[in-house]
């Protein structure tokens, strides 16, 4: 069976609607064993959220956690840092520091709170040798500008890329790794293929950002890691390779940027 390793997920992840099924992380790890995904990233958007992502890899020796938070949450860097930074600290389980950076598409934290936490991460990941995860939507000015300000880590990744070309090679100047997600099936995301297609072997990652963007024909379905092989065949498609050498190729990259056990 060919392997894949879920470059972001959030297992932990509860929803806010009580007609959603709630989070089931021990469910979506025997699915996703029985579909071949070896090992997971489970992303922090938050305090609740890192801690609960702690947790989770603590207790599964494929599963590791990110500590970060969002930037829909950026207003509450004052109430959560400490606690944050303590808890990175905490585990040699945290492979990384975000998800951070900007979304202006929503903008539910103000421009300023979203830069300034973005910077904090940055900088985080810096001092802890840690990957840096950055999410960035309707932001690619402003995200670009706080990493040069603040200096690119040495491992930082796009994760769910749905930017075109040019953004692509902007991350690829900086040695940034792309990350792609079930948006790369949609029959919208063509500039995203687009993208897919041009981004070299060694700079790519495959995701499933579950429980949000399943891919087609899941799509608009809960999402799991147990779908990352349909986001790989997609990824695959975009760049007429074959599912296999895509998925040895993230599962490799996967492994160096997040410093992953190499059994994982």
């Amino acid at each position: 069976m060919v392997a894949w390793i879920d470059s972001h997920c959030h297992l932990q992840w509860e929803p806010e609607r009580p007609d959603h099924p709630p989070a089931d992380p021990e469910g979506d790890l025997a699915r996703a064993a029985d579909a071949g995904v070896a090992a997971f990233v489970c992303v922090g958007t938050d305090l609740a959220t890192s801690r609960a992502a702690v947790e989770l890899a603590e207790r599964h020796p494929n599963v590791y956690a990110t500590v970060g938070l969002h930037p829909h949450d950026a207003s509450r860097l004052d109430a959560e840092w400490d606690d944050l930074v303590a808890l990175a600290r905490s585990s040699a389980r945290v492979v990384a520091i975000g998800e951070a950076g900007f979304d202006l598409h929503y903008e539910h934290s103000p421009r300023d709170a979203q830069a300034r936490a973005f910077a904090a991460q940055i900088a985080l990941a810096h001092e802890l040798d840690r990957a840096l995860v950055i999410h960035t939507r309707d932001a690619w000015d402003d995200t670009f500008r706080v990493l040069a300000e603040s200096g690119v880590p040495a491992r930082t990744i796009f994760h769910c890329f749905t930017g075109g070309v040019d953004e692509a090679r902007r991350a690829l100047a900086i040695d940034a790794l792309l990350s792609f997600s079930g948006i790369v099936s949609f029959a919208s995301a063509s500039d995203v293929r687009e993208a897919a297609a041009v981004v070299p072997r060694d700079a790519l990652l495959v995701e499933t950002d579950a429980p949000f963007l399943a891919p087609v024909p899941h799509r608009g379905k809960r999402n799991e890691p147990a779908l990352v092989p349909v986001v790989g065949a997609a990824l695959a498609a975009a760049r007429d390779e074959s599912v296999e050498i895509v998925a040895d190729a993230t599962r490799a990259n996967a492994t160096r940027v997040f410093a992953l056990s190499p059994s994982a």
